[in-house]
């Protein structure tokens, strides 16, 4: 298929099985098995490349074939891209796109680094930050998760509510940050020592209805992004970040793609993007490069900031 088209695959297919047990003379005792298979796939032309990943409990879940294809036709559809200018477009982003870019943010819902003054939360917990369409749960229970249900302390995880209509709700505790702050753990801790204490790992952000499809469709003029890379923190508070769009970014022209586009670099607030989201799709499972596999929509946003364009 790949060669058929005049282009180079680069990829990953692995499976593994894996089991975590944790035990003490204090009585504590859990433990859980796990299946993983993960597929990576680069397609790449003479001038453009296109990607596609995805990870399951169940390797039968997963399509290698379909995803191969949809990095080569992301590959094919963006040759000969076009330069714009930089500025601020509405943009469609792909669920790995969401997930790496977003994903940036949730180190900072720890009661660590909260005490520690260090999270974009200080001082905005109960307080409305994002869009009222964000909503965004840590939930090791949900079907599309993974992972094991308990902490590296070895306490059960509870459902976390991390925003809810845009307001930051709740934290993650371990055993430490939770006695500190006289409240229960919520079994988010990783294991001792670490200079970290505790962060959300099972993230579920809220779908909505719209498919990916028709957000392109309601674009007169945007930016579809596959992924980002080489993600940076600017400004930790205001949670901007800087990055390069990678592997099929193209223009959208009257509800069309019309092409493929030379990538953008980007200073983009998180607080801002998730106030400017317009629709969301039905969330999904997803795999990227710069944060772990999260359940997360994809999402078309106003305003978007792309600040220069790419050498390649």
């Amino acid at each position: 298929m790949l060669e058929s088209a005049g282009q180079t695959a680069a990829g990953i297919y692995s499976t593994g099985q894996s089991v975590e047990a944790i035990f003490n003379s204090a009585g504590v005792a859990a433990w859980q098995s796990e299946t993983m298979a993960n597929f990576s796939i680069t397609a790449m032309a003479d001038d453009s490349s296109g990607w596609a990943k995805a990870s399951a409990v169940a390797r039968a879940s997963m399509d290698p074939l379909a995803l191969a294809r949809q990095a080569s036709d992301k590959a094919k559809n963006s040759r000969k891209p076009r330069e714009i200018e930089p500025g601020r477009y509405t943009v469609v982003l792909e669920p790995a796109a969401v997930l790496d870019l977003v994903g940036q943010m949730f180190g900072d819902f720890s009661a660590t680094a909260m005490s520690d003054q260090r999270s974009f939360l200080t001082d905005r917990l109960g307080t409305k930050l994002f869009g009222d369409n964000i909503h965004i749960f840590d939930d090791v229970a949900h079907p599309l998760q993974a992972g094991v249900p308990f902490d590296g302390e070895g306490v059960p995880r509870r459902k976390l509510t991390l925003v809810d209509a845009g307001v930051p709700r709740e934290l993650a505790y371990s055993r430490a940050s939770a006695h500190k702050a006289g409240v229960q753990p919520t079994g988010h801790g990783f294991p001792l020592p670490n200079e970290v204490g505790e962060a959300p790992t099972n993230i579920v952000i809220g779908g909505g209805s719209t498919p990916l499809d028709q957000m392109i469709a309601s674009t007169e003029r945007g930016i579809l992004v596959t992924r980002f890379w080489y993600i940076r923190e600017v400004d930790p508070y205001e949670k901007i970040m800087t990055g390069m769009t990678r592997d099929g970014t193209f223009l959208i022209e009257n509800g069309r793609v019309a092409g493929g586009i030379r990538n953008f670099r980007f200073n983009q607030g998180l607080i801002e993007l998730l106030n400017n989201v317009e629709s969301l799709s039905p969330s999904v499972r997803a795999s990227g490069e710069e944060a772990f596999d999260m359940v997360v929509p994809a999402m078309k946003a106003h305003n978007f900031n792309f600040t220069e364009v790419t050498r390649f």
